[in-house]
């Protein structure tokens, strides 16, 4: 295995100090967000890397040295959203992003699946929570046959450049659990299609990561490191499928997700939070999810991802590594 970070927690420093960060942790690399939600920040010179040999080379020099290479990119949006200002250019990001990590010599490209509209003249995306009534399933059935033509293609592009494409199985997406990814890939044929096993959206959907992992084997590319507490005073009320949402307002600080699309603030009675790692699962838990996925692919590339907004940025990393690599000691594979 290798241990990582993805890079987003630290787009307030530069890539240097970013590198800096990963090896001080005694990780291994760093996963770099190349577009989607986010800016690429960390490679704003991703077009020249595609177009210029010489420029990868440059770019890929930065870390020569460091003990730290890089841990795949990562492009997380929404390929499939109905709205062409956000849809056209997350899907061009993932196009982008295969090519540059092919530039870069490097083999894992992590995004999301995306999310259609429900029917043809669409604004905005619909996610299908519970398709008990037909209607629910006419929507599916419009949604898959626009996420099977897109994938299909994303497949051929991964394949001609030697890339593989994780999804994380994100809920709001058309592909957030293990029988999702099934059917996009007997939809697809997809060889170059598989997941970003995440184990956060699926502790909170009350799915098993290890579980997951085991039953889908070679499907999985890659995964985070990422952890969640339920607090359950509040799920027991209003369950995990909680809105309790407040939208932020123009002159608050919010981030931007395509289009005139925001972050809204989480709920103050949250159902559940993101949590640094250790926070929501023990050290053990961690190493048995290491040994599953050592047991896939022993160079998989295993990331942190941290949101816990109790913990800055850089606090929140040392808390994660520390238990990561207990675990580590723990699953006997460091």
């Amino acid at each position: 295995m290798k241990y990582g970070f993805y890079n987003a927690v630290l787009h307030d420093r530069s890539l240097d100090e970013a590198i800096k960060v990963a090896a001080d942790l005694g990780l291994d690399g760093i996963e770099i967000n190349s577009g989607g939600f986010l800016p690429p920040v960390h490679i704003p010179e991703i077009d020249e890397i595609i177009a210029d040999p010489s420029v990868a080379k440059k770019y890929l020099a930065r870390f020569e040295g460091t003990g730290v290479g890089i841990g795949g990119l990562n492009c997380n949006g929404n390929p499939l959203h109905p709205n062409p200002v956000i849809g056209s250019k997350h899907a061009g990001d993932v196009r982008r992003s295969i090519r540059a990590a092919a530039a870069l010599g490097q083999t894992r490209v992590v995004t999301m699946s995306g999310l259609p509209g429900g029917e043809p003249g669409a604004t905005h995306p619909n996610w299908i929570v519970n398709a008990w009534n037909s209607a629910a399933l006419d929507v599916l059935d419009y949604q898959w046959e626009i996420a099977a033509a897109f994938w299909s293609d994303i497949d051929q592009l991964a394949k001609d450049n030697g890339v593989k494409v994780a999804l994380e199985l994100h809920p709001q997406n058309l592909v957030f659990n293990a029988r999702d990814i099934r059917k996009l890939v007997d939809l697809t044929d997809a060889t170059n299609i598989g997941v970003e096993l995440d184990a956060s959206h699926l502790f909170w959907q009350q799915a098993d990561p290890i579980a997951v992992a085991r039953e889908l084997g070679p499907l999985i590319f890659h995964a985070a490191a990422k952890d969640i507490r339920i607090n359950t005073k509040h799920a027991r009320l209003n369950g995990v499928l909680d809105n309790g949402f407040r939208r932020l307002s123009p002159d608050e600080q919010r981030t931007n997700l395509g289009g005139d699309e925001w972050a809204n603030e989480w709920p103050k009675d949250s159902s559940w939070d993101f949590v640094a790692l250790g926070r929501g699962h023990d050290a053990q838990y961690w190493a048995d999810f290491i040994q599953a996925l050592d047991d896939i692919d022993a160079n998989m590339w295993l990331n942190i991802e941290h949101e816990d907004v109790e913990l800055a940025g850089l606090p929140g990393l040392e808390v994660a590594a520390a238990v990561l690599n207990e675990a580590r000691q723990l699953a006997g594979r460091d």
